[in-house]
């Protein structure tokens, strides 16, 4: 869903800034609408625009401001890789004088995959984030991976269960209970981890657009923001936990699996012990989703959140 800017930005912001970025592209952006989508996250600014290129020929396009580092790092980066990114027009990082990143990316018209639900959907985002990988790898890792603090979490998800009466408490503490005694051994399992590549971050099906309507057409990965060092498995559970909450779709579709074969299909390793990490940052996320009741508290979602903790404590059998 799009709604209108007046609900996200001011009408004096988007006015002063679209003379400046008028000036600052050579008057090639035009024609801009600001919108806001209802998965969009932070205080970014989005706008539909037209982009005349060199040959005056006019293009869609998307005007995004600011964006972090990391977003105009890899988009910039990523622009000769054989499309496994948003085609780059334009690019800043200041704007009217002050420290203000911004990209002028192509519009495409088709997508999100999440505006319709196909089993062939997982196929095509988890093949997009192993080619966004596999390009990716031509840069060094210049970071670690990244250290959530589990501890403080599952606290705090604790203290949500008994705070919120959230359904099957008793289950919850149970759970809880085991994982609390054995937390240590579980986080230095998923700290062994090869931090070995780049991962997208944000993997969903908002973020996965196309340039056809072809059902088997190549998937463009957008919003670059999140874009860090870790193990494929990161994005993997990302994505399969958006259907946790979806019996029937994790049913037909298995978000793990197709993206390991997406992986070994172009050459990328895929350890044969990878099904050990799977069960820990199921585990994991799974564990501390009370914590977040605001972003991850509806019923049907943390009942399937219990189901995943308690099968993942089953087939780690932690000593």
């Amino acid at each position: 869903m799009i709604e209108s800017a007046k609900s996200s930005i001011s009408s004096s912001l988007a006015s002063s800034l679209e003379p400046v970025l008028k000036k600052q592209t050579h008057n090639r952006v035009a024609n801009i609408h600001w919108f806001r989508t209802d998965w969009q996250r932070g205080g970014a600014s989005t706008g539909f625009a037209t982009w005349q290129s060199d040959d005056g020929k006019t293009t869609p396009a998307v005007i995004k401001l600011p964006v972090n580092q990391k977003e105009l790092l890899w988009t910039r980066k990523l622009q000769e890789q054989n499309g496994v990114v948003p085609h780059l027009y334009a690019s800043g990082e200041k704007l009217n004088g002050y420290d203000l990143a911004w990209i002028i990316i192509e519009r495409f018209p088709y997508g999100p995959l999440g505006g319709h639900w196909d089993d062939s959907n997982i196929t095509r985002i988890t093949e997009a984030a192993a080619r966004f990988s596999k390009k990716a790898s031509l840069f060094p890792i210049d970071q670690e991976g990244r250290r959530e603090d589990w501890k403080v979490l599952l606290k705090n998800a604790k203290k949500s269960v008994r705070d919120n009466r959230i359904q099957n408490e008793s289950q919850w503490k149970k759970a809880h209970s085991l994982l609390t005694k054995k937390l240590s051994q579980v986080i230095e399992i998923w700290r062994a981890r090869r931090i070995d590549q780049w991962l997208h971050g944000d993997l969903h099906l908002a973020n996965a657009m196309c340039r056809c309507d072809d059902p088997d057409s190549k998937v463009v990965l957008i919003d670059l923001a999140e874009v860090h060092a870790g193990h494929w498995i990161e994005d993997a559970i990302y994505l399969e936990r958006q259907l946790w909450g979806h019996k029937s779709r994790l049913k037909a579709t298995k978000p793990v699996s197709t993206m390991a074969t997406a992986r070994k299909n172009l050459g990328m390793r895929v350890d044969d012990d990878y099904n050990t990490f799977v069960d820990v940052r199921r585990l994991m996320l799974a564990a501390t989703a009370p914590a977040f009741m605001q972003s991850e508290g509806d019923p049907r979602y943390l009942t399937s959140c219990l189901e995943q903790l308690q099968n993942a404590l089953d087939r780690l059998r932690l000593k």
